[in-house]
């Protein structure tokens, strides 16, 4: 790259850092609090199937098409859409969506924060229920009312229902939780400083952009790994971990004829890798222009399901363990999401020898694997801004200040003592829809507007190599249709949110389609402000909104290689 852009814009210091950084981002909570679970209840080992088969028709196509408009444009997921002027609203939505969700992401990874903070005790405070916060309808698994909590929790009201040690530990001292989004209360203190804290450390790894970024991943990235390695080990080696592994490989072929578990499978090799989140355009802009894209997109997503895969081992070891400790079944103690995180997976290593080592490793790789994502999605916010507007780079750590204290701010709302309702409001919301349709979007300003055979030959203009004829299938017809089947899966099967058995009034229903529509309406509004601002009749402002003028390598000497290459192509 000339020397101008680098001083400009930066760039890695080496193709590891930006490897690293990807594998930050991609890998994240959800790999270990996620997927173990949904391949357990989709079938086992069956659900590989459908799982894998979703890489390889979307996962891997979409996360090479992200990193290539990335390292060809040189630039960030708003100026990138050069390629398709009108459909440049997409770029905006990205801006939006990350601005709301890691606004309250950041919340979450503050709860590993605190949970390490009680785990340095000599005992674990959700070890029983003697316990200041405790109520008298805790049970301890392994007493002599826990068959009475397993088989008749199910009948009883929320409010009656028996609750383990860990579960009011996390809602009644971690939350504090109060009964409804509709009583907010005040803010919970501890939950409030363990966030600030997150802020102040990703302000402090993101102030020099990537070039601070790089070297942060370094631990950030490779430590969780280490962390699940030991996990898996000690796992492994405790008694009933076979049977625990047992349910979550077993395949159970017939589950495979159900839409809900190709659903499932779309859906979390989508959401997983992250695609149509800006960060992977935006981290991939930073490559060297001649970069090996295509290996990149290869080995991200492999890894990424890897450690997915990986991760399930460690979690239904240990829920093995649990299950052979209580004498309850492994299907009675699997859970999914933040009740596996923030519940479960505490209580079962409450039962293990040196608890508070096995608990503390296990927080640490939380926060790490969330912080990773964290550093991601705002670097795509700012670089998108500042790519936007260039003369504001010489402001940069300014703006990055900004920028973290506004969305701070934001999450303090997510602190308080109806906070969790919020967060899970957002999460249902604000993402899961308008995501897929960025990806939508993206797939045809690329394929359908510019030109699938068009971008070809920029990619193989740009890493010196022939692009086979699956990545061309994939883009033009079967990413978008496996998309599209994500887009309406999501919707169909799309319930009603509610958290603990907690339903959500109707005021909040509406709050939450208010904050996916607020990302949306970025694709058509500026559509229709590109056509309004173009001259000509409604055709000819089409024509001329969907032609790519602009678009090219952001480095003048690689744009000027490219353009004589374009007109060679042309003549032959």
């Amino acid at each position: 790259m000339s020397p101008g852009t680098v001083k400009a814009r930066g760039s890695w210091a080496s193709k590891t850092e930006f490897i690293l950084s990807c594998m930050g981002y991609a890998i994240g909570i959800g790999n270990v609090w996620r997927f173990p679970y949904l391949c357990y209840r989709n079938g086992g080992g069956a659900f590989l199937v459908p799982y894998l088969l979703m890489l390889v028709l979307c996962g891997i196509p979409l996360f090479f098409l992200e990193v290539s408009l990335g390292q060809f444009a040189g630039t960030g997921c708003i100026t990138v859409f050069k390629i398709a002027p009108l459909l440049k609203g997409a770029g905006m939505a990205i801006v939006v969506i990350n601005f709301i969700c890691t606004s309250y992401y950041n919340v979450i990874i503050s709860y590993p924060i605190l949970f390490l903070w009680k785990s340095l005790q000599a005992q674990l405070p959700w070890e029983n229920c003697q316990n200041p916060w405790n109520t008298p309808r805790c049970v301890e698994l392994g007493g002599s009312d826990q068959l009475h909590m397993m088989m008749n929790n199910s009948l009883l009201s929320v409010s009656e229902r028996l609750r383990t040690p860990a579960d009011e530990f996390f809602h009644n001292e971690i939350l504090q939780i109060s009964d409804g989004i509709g009583s907010p209360g005040g803010i919970v203190w501890p939950l409030f400083v363990c966030n600030l804290l997150a802020w102040i450390v990703i302000y402090c790894c993101i102030i020099n952009g990537v070039e601070s970024v790089g070297k942060v991943v370094y631990f950030t990235a490779t430590f969780p790994f280490v962390i699940l390695a030991v996990l898996f080990v000690r796992g492994i080696t405790l008694p009933g971990a076979a049977e625990g592994i047992r349910f979550y490989i077993m395949p159970q072929w017939g589950l495979l004829t159900d839409l809900r578990v190709w659903a499932d499978a779309a859906v979390q090799i989508f959401f997983s890798l992250g695609p149509g989140w800006g960060g992977i355009i935006n981290m991939a802009s930073y490559n060297q222009f001649k970069n090996n894209a295509k290996f990149d997109a290869l080995l991200i997503p492999v890894v990424n399901c890897g450690t997915s895969i990986f991760a399930g081992f460690v979690v239904f070891s240990v829920l093995g363990y649990m299950s052979h400790q209580t004498g309850l079944p492994v299907s009675a103690v699997a859970t999914g999401g933040p009740g596996l995180a923030f519940v479960t997976y505490p209580e079962a290593v409450g039962m293990l020898p040196f608890p508070q080592l096995w608990a503390s490793l296990f927080f640490v790789m939380l926060f790490l694997l969330g912080v990773d994502s964290m550093f991601v999605q705002i670097e795509a916010i700012i670089s998108s801004v500042l790519d936007v507007y260039p003369w504001l780079r010489t402001h940069k750590r300014w703006i990055t200040l900004g920028t973290c204290f506004a969305m701070f701010l934001l999450s303090i709302s997510c602190t308080t003592h109806g906070g969790m309702y919020l967060l899970q409001l957002m999460d249902w919301y604000s993402a899961a829809i308008s995501v897929i349709l960025v990806c939508i979007v993206e797939v045809v300003a690329v394929s359908w507007v510019y030109g699938v055979r068009n971008y070809v030959r920029d990619i193989e203009f740009m890493i010196g190599r022939s692009i086979e004829r699956y990545w061309i299938v994939s883009w033009k017809i079967v990413t978008p249709l496996v998309l599209t089947f994500i887009f309406f899966t999501t919707i169909v099967y799309n319930t009603e949110v509610t958290y603990n058995g907690v339903r959500y009034p109707r005021w909040a229903i509406i709050l939450g389609w208010a904050s996916c529509f607020a990302s949306m309406i970025c694709i058509p509004g500026y559509a229709i402000y590109e056509l309004a601002r173009t001259r000509g009749t409604i055709t000819e402002r089409l024509r001329k909104s969907l032609t790519a003028n602009d678009w090219g390598p952001a480095d003048i000497l690689q744009r000027t290689l490219w353009k004589s290459h374009v007109e060679i192509s042309y003549q032959m």
